[in-house]
């Protein structure tokens, strides 16, 4: 058994190389071409190289002083070091570092403990979620990890999401662990709900199968809005608890603001008690978006409702000769979702039939799995008027960028005006008191005062500046570029064999 999983990681780390480093430059400028960005000489082309895939956005350069003695020998720390010195990353902030001495001391705790964790994959149990149920029923057993897992929490672009990445890329391959956007997470709980309707407790079941799957669960982007996730999280994730599971989180709110205000909150109030019992919170102190750091440039993103004729003739350009015609693609628990144009990897929808319909991430993320590209016709100006938009609008963001797809968009404003009435209520407590001679403009009528949304929407606003910079779309083009490779090279072996 030692030697099979030894092939099986000798096999992984071989072909994650061969991945970042066996690129070839004349697909690439092919697939560059093809996809809309212009690559004028061979410089550009020798700059997406070196980027090798990698977005360079965080972290500090006292971070650079800490030696390899200093971190056992692997982690974050390693990684990082090893990252600068190939000029993968730049320098950041020391509330980054800080962040990152936090995980290097849970990922050495993981390394001491992994056989008491249990984190080895192949002599995890074989029991299926409802045989686990089952026995559980007979021998009733539960227990805590002697790890207590991390909370990250701070402002948008700060990297959060990076610094957790960059921690779960150097765990061992062979331990039970996944790493998955909150949304994406709480659709597939729901799922499994359906799988296991008519068992007593069917949320004991889903952790059992979760727990059997990953003992060791990264969720990003932490947000709890839907008052049917909240009301499942506490007894979700006392019973992944019970089983052993170690959490790490990202999130733009402290634990103690999440579902704030939120519908029958005190029924979620026991899941904040829990979450801060096993997890140590952090907070990431940073005030800088490194999102916005980014170089900036018009993109793909349009201002202005005359802009809906060149929406249409760049997404015609993205898909080339192909004709545009109407699909459906299947989203989760057998739901499909009606596509006006599709072609070649790209979508076009008016915002209408995404956001001003009974839509959600299921949906999002179907989309995102048949489409590397969005065009999306029309985004307003949002207020109170269009206050359930406004959140669709933010997940779907969330999603096309979890997925690092390509976005083309026309907008009534930029980034920052469309959510411009958007406040939170802390927000609206300090604005100035209407006299009774000021005159009520409309913008007062349409203020949408909104504590979720309110801090959602610095999240939308900086992932929307990203989305649109030359780097992301250099790694966009780039991500084309090595899955059609990967396609052809599956073709070729297929032929062969």
């Amino acid at each position: 058994m030692r030697s099979v999983r030894s092939f099986r990681q000798f096999r992984h780390v071989f072909q994650r190389q061969e991945c970042n480093y066996s690129f070839s430059l004349v697909k690439c400028q092919k697939i560059l071409i093809d996809t809309g960005y212009r690559v004028t000489d061979n410089a550009n082309i020798d700059k997406l190289s070196s980027l090798k895939f990698i977005v360079s956005r965080t972290l500090s350069t006292d971070a650079a002083k800490v030696s390899v003695g200093d971190v056992n020998g692997g982690g974050p720390y390693v990684e990082y070091e090893r990252r600068i010195a190939a000029g993968e990353l730049v320098d950041g902030d020391s509330f980054q570092v800080g962040t990152l001495r936090e995980l290097q001391r849970l990922y050495d705790e993981l390394v001491e403990s992994a056989d008491a964790c249990k984190l080895d994959r192949y002599t995890a149990s074989d029991k299926s979620g409802r045989s686990r149920w089952l026995w559980s029923r007979l021998m009733p057993q539960s227990w805590y990890s002697p790890i207590k897992g991390l909370y990250l929490y701070g402002g948008v672009g700060t990297g959060k999401t990076m610094l957790m990445d960059l921690f779960f890329d150097q765990l061992p391959v062979n331990w039970r662990k996944k790493r998955i956007h909150f949304h994406d997470f709480m659709l597939n709980v729901h799922s499994r709900l359906q799988r296991h309707k008519g068992v007593a407790d069917p949320l004991e079941v889903v952790a059992g199968e979760i727990s059997d799957e990953a003992i060791l669960l990264c969720l990003d982007e932490f947000m709890v809005t839907d008052v049917a996730d909240a009301l499942i999280l506490n007894r979700l994730f006392r019973h992944l608890f019970n089983n052993g599971v170690i959490l790490v989180a990202t999130s733009n709110r402290a634990p103690d603001n999440l579902y704030e205000r939120g519908l029958q909150r005190d029924l979620f109030l026991p899941f904040i008690a829990t979450l801060k019992e096993r997890c140590v919170a952090h907070e990431i102190g940073s005030a800088v978006d490194y999102r916005k750091m980014t170089s900036a440039q018009q993109g793909f993103y349009f201002v202005g409702k005359e802009s809906s004729s060149l929406l249409k003739q760049k997404f015609q350009e993205l898909i080339g000769e192909q004709k545009a015609c109407p699909q459906e693609v299947e989203v989760v628990m057998g739901r499909t979702l009606q596509v006006p144009l599709g072609a070649n990897g790209c979508a076009y929808f008016p915002f209408e039939e995404l956001c001003d319909k009974p839509l959600g991430a299921a949906d999002y993320f179907g989309l995102s799995n048949n489409f590397h590209t969005l065009a999306l016709e029309g985004v307003p100006i949002f207020g109170l008027h269009n206050r359930t938009a406004a959140y669709r609008f933010v997940t779907l963001v969330d999603v096309i960028y979890e997925n690092r797809a390509r976005l083309l968009c026309t907008a009534e404003g930029s980034p920052l005006d469309l959510f411009d009435r958007i406040v939170t209520i802390a927000d609206a407590q300090q604005m100035a008191p209407r006299t009774s001679t000021r005159s009520r403009k409309n913008d007062d009528s349409d203020l949408c005062v909104d504590n979720e949304l309110g801090f959602a929407k610095e999240r939308t606003i900086s992932r929307l500046t990203e989305m649109n910079s030359k780097e992301y779309l250099e790694q966009h083009a780039a991500m084309l570029a090595e899955k059609q490779l990967s396609e052809e090279a599956s073709i070729t072996n297929a032929v062969q064999a």
